[in-house]
């Protein structure tokens, strides 16, 4: 929180309104409500051909069907890619990429707040990446953490010990800084040695 006060770069997409919308049946039909968050549009005015929503998790990570438009693509479609069209940055946009990420991550997880993700944009008209931390408002529930003890003790089948999709914020923490540091590699330029 301490870096978000300081004025340190962010990634966090803004939000612009939370709303509660009430939809009314007719002749005693139950009324629904919803809640609604709207974030900023990152991908306003761009011309974007690929987009990625990064955890930084390889379990069930992969999107099968990538072909068409609109498509978003997982971790483990990230990593596949990035064998013949590795994503660079300057060294300069990397530590930044690297203090945001920080940052948020820092501050989301002093709330307990989990299961976020950076949603990438590529811009190839322009070579730029747009990203910003988008849906971070799960925060780590009693409910979370019982389906994390569930999942990784085996007891409703699967791999005992696999490291599982929901983790303390903590731990999501840390998985996601690491994750975000190896899938963007660091163009090197004249003062890097």
């Amino acid at each position: 929180m301490d870096a978000l006060k300081s004025g340190g770069p962010t990634c966090l997409a803004k939000i612009l309104g939370i709303y509660q919308v009430t939809v009314k049946y007719a002749k005693g039909g139950k009324d629904t409500k919803l809640d609604l968050m709207v974030m900023e549009n990152l991908f306003y005015k761009r011309n974007i051909s690929r987009v990625y929503d990064l955890k930084g998790s390889e379990r069930s990570r992969y999107n099968a069907d990538t072909t068409g438009t609109n498509k978003v693509m997982l971790d483990m479609n990230l990593l596949e890619s990035l064998r013949t069209k590795p994503m660079f940055l300057g060294s300069k946009a990397k530590r930044k990429l690297e203090r945001a990420v920080w940052n948020d991550t820092s501050f989301l997880a002093s709330v307990d707040v989990m299961d976020y993700s950076l949603l990438v944009g590529v811009d190839e008209e322009k070579n730029e990446l747009v990203l910003g931390i988008i849906d971070y408002m799960r925060q780590y529930t009693w409910d979370k953490h019982l389906e994390t003890w569930v999942k990784a003790s085996g007891i409703l089948g699967g791999p005992k010990n696999a490291s599982p999709t929901i983790v303390s914020p903590k731990q999501y923490k840390k998985r996601f800084r690491k994750a975000m540091t190896t899938y963007f590699l660091t163009l090197p330029d004249q003062w890097s040695s």
